[in-house]
């Protein structure tokens, strides 16, 4: 962040100029508080990530880890590159699923057009337990073109790395590992789960790693408790 000193947010808010048709005072007197509670939270989020930067060196990886993917055998330098982060989503389409996970699968279907944007700048790793040809068919069927896809051959990632419930069942994960002087290190997992959830809400993480729930945020319903992403819908 920057060191010059922050202006209040209420006065940044205030200087705002804008203006929408026909609204009443009454609405833009909320909504310029509103906007300085927006300025607050944009900040906010950038302490956090500034913390998350500044976290000290995670442990060092040194798991027996295999994964298949479209060109064959790899390792978990091999799912590097030339990049010295990479950024794993393991995705709930393990061998005992007839079908992926539908959120998971939501957020994939938007991480996948990101997907070379977000490798300018880290490798990316989607990793299942399920064969690569099972997750090559359904990215295939999804429409996915530039999502990495990896099996976790030998299982041990996905234990390790918070991917299995207690039971074997799937959890989806996100973890962000270093690579320096030929040292692996994790640095960042996603670690909200139902023991960090509030009243009333599903045990979402933050930042929310979905754009889905980005736009329908800023909805006067908001977030349906009842309502997630499907696999299919009828067509219009």
């Amino acid at each position: 962040m920057s060191s010059q000193p922050l202006v209040p947010a209420a006065e940044l808010a205030a200087r705002s100029t804008f203006r929408m048709p026909n609204e009443s005072a009454e609405y833009r007197k909320a909504r310029t508080s509103l906007l300085a509670e927006e300025i607050e939270l944009r900040r906010h989020i950038e302490r956090v990530a500034e913390m998350r930067r500044a976290l000290p060196p995670g442990g060092e990886v040194r798991g027996d880890y295999r994964f298949v993917g479209v060109d064959g055998p790899v390792d978990l330098t091999g799912l590097f590159g030339e990049k010295s982060t990479l950024v794993t989503y393991s995705w709930m389409f393990g061998p005992q699923r007839e079908r992926p996970c539908p959120m998971c699968t939501s957020l994939l279907s938007a991480w996948d057009g990101e997907a070379r944007d977000i490798e300018q700048n880290t490798a990316l790793a989607v990793i299942s337990r399920s064969p690569i040809e099972r997750m090559v068919a359904f990215a295939t069927e999804r429409g996915w073109r530039h999502l990495k896809l990896y099996s976790d051959a030998n299982g041990n990632f996905s234990r390790d790395y918070f991917a299995l419930d207690k039971d074997g069942g799937d959890e989806p994960a996100f973890n962000v590992f270093t690579r320096h002087d030929g040292t692996i290190r994790h640095f960042w997992a996603g670690e909200m789960d139902g023991n960090t959830m509030d009243p009333g809400q599903d045990p979402r993480g933050a930042p929310d790693l979905m754009p889905l729930w980005t736009v329908i945020d800023c909805l006067p319903q908001g977030r349906s408790p009842k309502w997630y992403p499907s696999l299919e819908y009828p067509a219009p």
